[in-house]
């Protein structure tokens, strides 16, 4: 029996909260460091990149925790809950400049706020996308629940994008280390309340499993763990895959409000790049399972990774020779975020199957374990791309709040626009190159999956 609506958009809720919380911490946490608190670019780079390396090694371990779990909720509902909560209470205190502290101490404070945030973020997202797989039974259901909680991932990334400054300035009143706290304030409810719906609407599959077959399962070891991983070599393509458009979005998205404020000179351009932006990658994602029944896997891919290359160099060319006008730069949004939409729906599709592969495989299903490189990619590539704006930006000589000089404005260009598009091209080649579950290949995956979930009944 299928999933009714109520589970679907339950399920899909829980990543509208969840992306709130990660789309403040990545498209504003950086400019807030260091235009509002007055941290110094490279000192932010820096705590990006050490906190994500802590990562390398906590995410696969919470990965871990979670398929090794067993309650009467199941194994991934009791962390998403437990992570929201803990999760939005250090969201308010990474947007909330404590009285009196200077110096080293601030440097402190934002550090150690920071790495718990990237820590209790793990302790919900990874389970959180390691159910999704069990939700869904058949191909098309398998496609449908990888665009409903992207789409909802996506509206997200609108709100914070397109009305995220104008809020922080409603809400400060001219203050905007006070806007930003109380938007973080905000957003931090509204995601403790999403979760809710998500953990209480919908089922946990793995709860049946804990009932009528607990005494059979053998817990995951660290050394299983890490033999799955090493041997599982279409984990080794979603990897690359997953790390190159993460890279792509995260550093043209980090660079971007520089980019507007500095490059174009109108800070209002932002919100238009990103409106329009964020609307053409709900429109991919909505066309995703439409266009994957009319092309190959691969001509989908090659379509999301060419796609935000010719947008980005769009906007390159927008911004030499019309740099303020509007329509340009929506048009280049457009361009760059309708490939996205596509590489969003490929990629959560390609996470599921790469799970069903490793079953059978390796006789073992392990969701959270490969579920967990998921979250550890998406944050490699937000730390990594940090580590090169701040590092870039001081490279360039960029000074917060005053106009900069020719040498800046060719770095954020760089960072911006050509490193990015350079980025996103190289995914389709690690896809092209090694990626294989399609056609018959996966059907007969798909069929040996069925044969075992058979046998499994017979002798339940």
């Amino acid at each position: 029996m299928g999933l009714s609506f109520k589970e679907k958009y339950s399920f899909g809720l829980g990543a509208l909260g969840k992306d709130l919380c990660y789309a403040i911490v990545s498209s504003y946490l950086m400019i807030y460091f260091t235009d509002s608190i007055g941290l110094a670019p490279a000192f932010v780079g820096g705590l990006f990149l050490v906190a994500r390396l802590w990562d390398a090694l906590n995410d696969p371990m919470m990965g871990m925790v979670v398929d090794n779990t067993r309650t009467r909720w199941g194994k991934f509902r009791p962390w998403i809950l437990i992570g929201t909560i803990i999760n939005a209470v250090i969201l308010v205190f990474l947007f909330k400049k404590p009285a009196g502290l200077e110096g080293t101490a601030l440097h402190i404070y934002y550090s150690a706020m920071y790495i718990l945030w990237g820590m209790s973020y793990t302790v919900m997202d990874i389970p959180y996308w390691s159910m999704l797989p069990s939700l869904s039974k058949t191909k098309e259901e398998r496609d449908q629940m990888s665009v409903i909680p992207r789409i909802f991932a996506s509206s997200a990334w609108l709100i914070v994008g397109t009305f995220g400054l104008a809020i922080v300035n409603k809400l400060g009143n001219g203050n905007q280390t006070k806007g930003y706290e109380f938007f973080a304030l905000a957003i931090a409810i509204v995601f403790v309340i999403t979760t809710i719906i998500t953990v209480v609407n919908v089922k946990d599959s793995s709860s049946q499993t804990t009932t009528t077959n607990s005494k059979k399962e053998d817990k995951t070891s660290i050394k299983k763990a890490f033999k799955i991983i090493k041997e599982n070599d279409q984990l080794m393509v979603f990897i690359g895959v997953v790390l190159a458009y993460n890279l792509f979005a995260q550093l043209s998205g980090g660079a971007s409000i520089y980019y507007f404020k500095y490059v174009t000179g109108n800070e209002n351009l932002y919100p238009v790049y990103t409106a329009f932006a964020s609307l053409a990658e709900i429109g991919g994602l909505m066309f995703f399972p439409i266009l994957s029944k009319n092309m190959s896997k691969k001509g989908v891919f090659r379509l999301a990774c060419y796609l935000p290359a010719a947008g980005l160099i769009m906007l390159l060319l927008a911004g030499i020779i019309a740099p303020a006008n509007a329509i340009l730069v929506a048009v280049s949004g457009i361009v760059v975020k309708l490939g996205s939409g596509f590489t969003l729906g490929a990629t959560t599709v390609m996470l599921a199957d790469v799970i069903d592969y490793g079953e059978v495989r390796f006789g073992s299903r392990n969701e959270s374990i490969l579920a967990s490189f998921q979250t550890l990619l998406v944050k490699t590539a937000s730390a990594v791309s940090g580590w090169l704006i701040g590092v870039g930006l001081t490279i360039v000589g960029y000074v917060p709040n005053v106009t900069q000089t020719a040498g800046t404005i060719l770095g954020l260009r760089m960072l911006m626009v050509v490193i990015p598009a350079i980025i996103t091209i190289l995914g389709f080649v690690i896809y092209s190159k090694g990626y294989k579950l399609h056609g018959e290949y996966q059907e007969n995956i798909v069929k040996e999956l069925n044969n075992i979930r058979a046998r499994e009944n017979m002798t339940a």
